[in-house]
């Protein structure tokens, strides 16, 4: 390491989703570099009902997407974070899961990547899948209860130092005086970097999840359905939640609506996905008791998930004049910063998060390293 390893780095992470926090964590964590960490954000673990941000309304189960089957950094993240969520069970926030998935088809085996990443993986005999499916798959995975896991991880930055600011940013010249001239930026702010001055990334998209927390007693698998090998709009799962605080808790879902902004509660679709998981999930239909219906957006990104530096120079310069003064510098030579780019996730951010983070504290450090 270089002397900077010696010295406090100043390091400012934008977003405090479940990509922030972990980020901040690995960070935080760290032996080798003394990061002074400020995480600035406008949404923060404990507003929950802020549809503005994606985490609070995850199923945060790790749950095989396609784009590991082709995307060795992507399976690289997923595998690292599965196995550090496993290794996290017996602390209580993490939740080992039994789980049978069903497809109407067989397409779903020519895309077994994760057979060898989660455990006691098994292809289900026909005796054993119901109607109108094809085939069944059991294993075993890992879930979350957001609303615990966030504090857990707001709570274990606090008590290493790190400083929480409450913040709208509109540009990046805004966080500025907190990177200094020797600091470090992560942007981790998922959909909110389509408006974001200096990032302006029109690839990120939404995709739409409405789902429903129910408390029933008994619900210990993670079943779900689907009608090929990927996502279609609608999705059917029951997700049983871990609970230090709120016990015998499942997530229901579900959609996965791309390109949808709408925010609204629409209880036809509700139904629906309640009818959907009763039906593969038969004792829901009764003793079950609604918590609560929630709609959230999920930030997915065309090409794929964005973990990359680049190169900034503050204050920001357009030929067309249009960006936001901003007093305390407005006026100062321009300096080009590395900002570390975390964001795009999809429906994949916890299953990714501790993957992510430590290739982006390795981009950090590079950084660190040669004086950026």
């Amino acid at each position: 390491m270089s002397s900077a390893s010696n010295s406090h780095v100043p390091l400012v992470i934008l977003g405090a989703g479940v990509i922030g926090l972990t980020i901040a964590h690995i960070a935080a964590c760290d032996p080798d570099v003394t990061f002074d960490i400020t995480i600035i954000a406008r949404d923060m673990p404990g507003d929950w009902d802020s549809q503005a941000w994606a985490s609070p309304f995850a199923g945060a189960n790790w749950s095989p997407m396609l784009l590991g089957a082709t995307d060795e950094r992507v399976r690289r993240w997923e595998q690292t974070t599965f196995d550090r969520l496993w290794e996290m069970i017996p602390s209580g926030l993490v939740k080992k899961l039994p789980s049978i998935m069903f497809a109407e088809t067989d397409d779903i085996l020519s895309t077994l990547w994760w057979k060898d990443l989660v455990r006691d993986f098994s292809v289900l005999p026909d005796s054993q899948i119901p109607a109108p499916y094809k085939v069944g798959i059991a294993f075993d995975t890992v879930c979350i209860n957001p609303l615990e896991y966030l504090p857990w991880l707001r709570s274990e930055l606090e008590s290493r130092g790190v400083t929480f600011r409450r913040q709208h940013v509109w540009s990046l010249d805004e966080v500025k005086p907190f990177v200094g001239k020797t600091g470090l930026l992560v942007n981790a702010t998922s959909l909110g970097s389509r408006s974001l001055i200096g990032v302006e990334d029109t690839a990120l998209f939404p995709i739409r999840g409405q789902s429903i927390i129910v408390e029933r007693e008994g619900l210990h698998k993670f079943i779900s359905a689907r009608s090929g090998a990927g996502l279609s709009e609608l999705v059917t799962s029951v997700i049983p939640r871990p609970g230090l605080i709120e016990t015998d808790t499942a997530l229901l879902n579900g959609t996965y609506q791309k390109g949808n902004w709408d925010t609204s509660l629409d209880m036809s679709v509700a139904k629906g996905i309640f009818e959907r998981c009763s039906a593969l999930e038969p004792c829901l239909k009764e003793k079950t008791k609604i918590l609560r219906h929630t709609v959230g957006l999920r930030p997915d990104r065309e090409g794929g998930p964005r973990v990359e530096v680049e190169r900034i120079s503050l204050p920001l310069r357009r030929s067309d004049g249009l960006v936001p003064y901003v007093t305390e510098h407005a006026e100062e030579e321009q300096q080009e910063i590395p900002v570390i780019h975390a964001y795009g996730m999809g429906a994949a951010g916890y299953q990714r998060s501790w993957g992510v983070a430590i290739e982006v504290l390795s981009l950090l450090k590079e950084n660190v390293q040669t004086g950026c």
